[in-house]
C-alpha cells in the first residue's frame, strides 16, 4: 500500500475503517437488545482496551504515553457524549438506517476541515457530499414519522459530535500515533462511560464476554484504519467512501436481524453509490493529472 498514492492509501485505508465498523455495529446492536445499551457502551471501549494491552506490555507504557493527555480527554469526551445519543437510539432503529444516518457526518467532517485545518474542498467533493446527503434523506425522511422518530433525531444528532471527534483525531494525528490515540481513545471513553453503565449493570453471559472481546479488537482495528487515513491523506478526501457502508450495513443487517431494506433505502442507496462512484473516479483524474 506504501507505493499508491497517498490519496488513494487515505481511501484505502477509509474503506477497510468503514467495513470494520459496520461488523461492529453489527455486533454492538445485538448487545445493545441484551444488556442497557450504556453498559453495552462501557464494555465495548474496556475491550478496547483489553486487547491492546499485549503491545503495551510488549513496547513499554511509555510507548503509549501521549504527548497531549488533555487533548486525548477531550477527544474522547466529545466521543462519549455522541455515543450517548447513539447506544440509546441504536435498539429502536435498523442497521441500514443507522448506517445511513451516519453519513450526515461527511459534511460536518468536511466543513469542519475546511475551517479549522485550511483544507482545500475542490467543488467535485462539495458536489459528491451534497448528492450522497440527498441519498441520505431520502433513506431518512420516512423515519421521522411515528413512534420511532425521536430515536431517529437522536441518532442525527450523534453525526456532529462524532464529526468533531473526528476532527480532533485529525489534529492529534499530526503529532501522536495512531496506535497511541486508539488506546487513550479506549482509556477516555471507558472511564467516562463507567458512572452510566454502573447504574443498570447487568453481568454479562460467556457469550456475551467473548462478543465484547471481538467488538474490543473490531473497534481497535477500525479506529487504527481510521488514524492511518487521517495520516495520509486529507480528511475530506477519504469521506466519498463511507458510503459504501449502506450496502455492507444492508447486507449484513438482512443476514444478522433479518431487516427487509425499505424502497426508500434502497433508493437512497442507489443515490449514494453514484455519488460515490462517481467522486472515485473524479479523484482517480486528478490523481492522474498530478
Amino acid at each position: 500500500m506504501s507505493r499508491l498514492d497517498p490519496t488513494v492509501r487515505g481511501l484505502l485505508w477509509s474503506m477497510s475503517a468503514g467495513f470494520t465498523f459496520v461488523a461492529l455495529n453489527t455486533i454492538m446492536r445485538e448487545l445493545s437488545l441484551q444488556l442497557d445499551p450504556f453498559e453495552t457502551q462501557f464494555l465495548r471501549y474496556a475491550f478496547g482496551l483489553v486487547v491492546m494491552l499485549p503491545l503495551i506490555v510488549r513496547y513499554g507504557a511509555a510507548a503509549y504515553r501521549p504527548r497531549n493527555v488533555t487533548g486525548q480527554f477531550v477527544r474522547g469526551g466529545v466521543h462519549t457524549a455522541g455515543l450517548c445519543l447513539w447506544f440509546t437510539a441504536i435498539p429502536h432503529i435498523t442497521l441500514a438506517d443507522t448506517t445511513a444516518i451516519g453519513f450526515t457526518g461527511p459534511i460536518f467532517i468536511m466543513l469542519g476541515a475546511a475551517w479549522f485545518f485550511g483544507e482545500r474542498m475542490r467543488w467535485e467533493r462539495w458536489v459528491a457530499a451534497l448528492i450522497g446527503l440527498a441519498g441520505v434523506l431520502i433513506v431518512v425522511a420516512p423515519q421521522l414519522t411515528g413512534s420511532g422518530g425521536i430515536y431517529t433525531l437522536l441518532m442525527l444528532a450523534s453525526s456532529p459530535m462524532f464529526a468533531a471527534s473526528f476532527l480532533i483525531t485529525k489534529g492529534l494525528a499530526r503529532y501522536e500515533r495512531p496506535a497511541v490515540i486508539v488506546v487513550w481513545q479506549s482509556i477516555s471513553v471507558a472511564l467516562l462511560s463507567l458512572p452510566l453503565a454502573l447504574i443498570s449493570w447487568q453481568t454479562p453471559s460467556a457469550a456475551q464476554w467473548f462478543s465484547f472481546l471481538v467488538c474490543g479488537l473490531l473497534g481497535s482495528l477500525g479506529h487504527y484504519f481510521l488514524a492511518r487515513s487521517y495520516t495520509v491523506a486529507d480528511i475530506s478526501a477519504t469521506q466519498s467512501v463511507k458510503f459504501l457502508e449502506l450496502v455492507w450495513a444492508s447486507l449484513l443487517g438482512w443476514l444478522v436481524f433479518s431487516d427487509q431494506p425499505s424502497r426508500s433505502t434502497i433508493i437512497g442507496g442507489i443515490v449514494i453509490s453514484a455519488s460515490t462512484i462517481w467522486i472515485a473516479r473524479r479523484e482517480a483524474r486528478s490523481i492522474g493529472r498530478t
